[in-house]
């Protein structure tokens, strides 16, 4: 008995802690910039190698490190219906007429009726539509040998009891980022975009956790 109820406490205070929902973007979310080569030490100069970029080179990402604003724009929009109908009707009528004159007569006004029916009607209907619009900023955490880059990054929205939780990742191709450094989710390539949440209402939409454990094996 208390063994049984120790599983019980335990399970209430694992259940009664917020866990953060799983993902499946590329990992890591972030990374840190490689050290640079250049000479770092401070010369009293206000240029700075190290820190510099040439007059000629934008603020576009391209090195891992660098950071992106990634535009979310998703519109889904899907519909399916089908109908089926089927009939089929049979009817078999025989009859004996009056017999006269001859034996017999005992199968004289016999009639015999048959019939069947059967139909068949079948309707289906299926409709989705999902709309995700925001922004996110991500970080470049690779590069790849054609220069395309790997990006990756989280968002934690914080509201009351719960937190929302905004994810993405995906490979950019840096001809479509923009001089503002920003570029549209459509133009990212594998793009994986999560919304997720945590806390007391998205709980309430998951069965208990002693539930789904009796569940698992009572075979009714």
């Amino acid at each position: 008995m208390k063994n049984w109820l120790a599983m019980i406490l335990a399970g209430g205070l694992l259940g009664a802690c917020t866990t953060v929902p799983p993902t499946n973007v590329h990992q890591p979310m972030t990374a840190r910039p490689a050290a640079r080569t250049e000479n770092l030490a401070a010369t009293g100069s206000i240029y700075q190698a190290g820190v510099s970029r040439t007059l000629f080179e934008d603020r576009r990402a391209r090195y891992v490190g660098d950071t992106m604003t990634i535009a979310i724009a998703e519109t889904t929009t899907a519909s399916t219906k089908s109908n089926t109908n089927a009939s089929k009707t049979t009817a078999i009528s025989a009859s004996v007429p009056t017999v006269s004159g001859l034996p017999g007569k005992s199968l004289q006004g016999l009639a015999l009726d048959a019939s069947s029916s059967n139909s068949l009607a079948g309707k289906g209907d299926a409709a989705a539509n999902n709309v995700f619009t925001g922004t996110i900023t991500v970080t470049v955490i690779e590069v790849l040998p054609n220069g395309n880059l790997l990006v990756s990054g989280e968002k934690q929205v914080s509201i009351g009891a719960g937190t929302e939780y905004i994810r993405l990742s995906g490979i950019v191709n840096p001809y479509f980022i923009n001089a503002a450094n920003t570029i549209g989710s459509g133009n990212v390539a594998d793009a994986r975009i999560e919304y997720k949440e945590s806390g007391v209402i998205s709980e309430a939409q998951v069965m208990g956790w002693l539930s789904r454990f009796f569940l698992s094996f009572l075979p009714f």
